[in-house]
């Protein structure tokens, strides 16, 4: 019988009852399998130029902390421009009372922001519907400037963007670094023919200023 190309459905199911016979033979070895390695979820509060500043909120979610490095490098290049800017990941469930804009950024998983960002959004959807918001998502696919590269990076905020329809847009390329993924995570994105790389563009991140601050 000849055998059956690997496509990354048929991966996929073949890992998903690869974890289920685990779990029935030791739930040890699942939980080898899934587990993340600790990635920092840095809280950050940086000083404007003047008591007066305006305040802003930069709320993030990341997998593998590289949103996380994204959303820091953003909130110093607005501290240096006079704003007093803190920095926390979306899980702290952040308050928005006294911010004058938040800036709320995620990481890209199956093609949408992760949930726990996209979350955030709809609890905080009517403050944010009374703020300057700006959105920047964080990918490796999709990054070229022909017309269905956009249309599918469009389509990553297809969960968020509707809640808060005013908000400024920003797409940034990301970095893979195999070892801040789980055994089981690394798997997939190997068969999905990822490869180690950090593609992100420091001057287009620090040089950028939503234009409703």
């Amino acid at each position: 019988m000849p055998s059956q190309p690997i496509t990354r459905r048929r991966f996929l199911k073949i890992a998903g009852l690869s974890v289920a016979s685990t779990t029935l033979a030791g739930a040890g070895l699942t939980v080898v399998a899934t587990q993340t390695p600790t990635i920092d979820h840095p809280t950050i509060t940086l000083a404007g130029a003047t008591p007066m500043s305006k305040r802003i909120l930069v709320a993030y979610a990341t997998r593998a902390g590289s949103t996380a490095e994204i959303a820091a490098a953003i909130a110093e290049s607005l501290a240096t421009r006079g704003y007093a800017v803190d920095v926390q990941p979306v899980n702290a469930q952040p308050y928005l009372a006294g911010y004058t804009a938040a800036i709320i950024g995620s990481a890209v998983r199956i093609g949408n922001w992760l949930p726990e960002a996209i979350d955030f959004v709809k609890t905080n959807q009517v403050t944010l519907s009374g703020l300057p918001v700006a959105l920047f998502t964080v990918h490796l696919r999709n990054t070229g400037d022909d017309e269905a590269s956009r249309t599918a990076r469009a389509a990553y905020l297809n969960a968020v963007q509707p809640l808060v329809p005013h908000a400024e847009t920003v797409h940034f390329s990301g970095k893979m670094d195999f070892s801040r993924l789980s055994w089981l995570d690394r798997m997939i994105a190997k068969m999905a023919g990822a490869v180690e790389s950090d593609e992100r563009d420091w001057n287009k991140i620090r040089g950028w200023l939503p234009a409703g601050l």
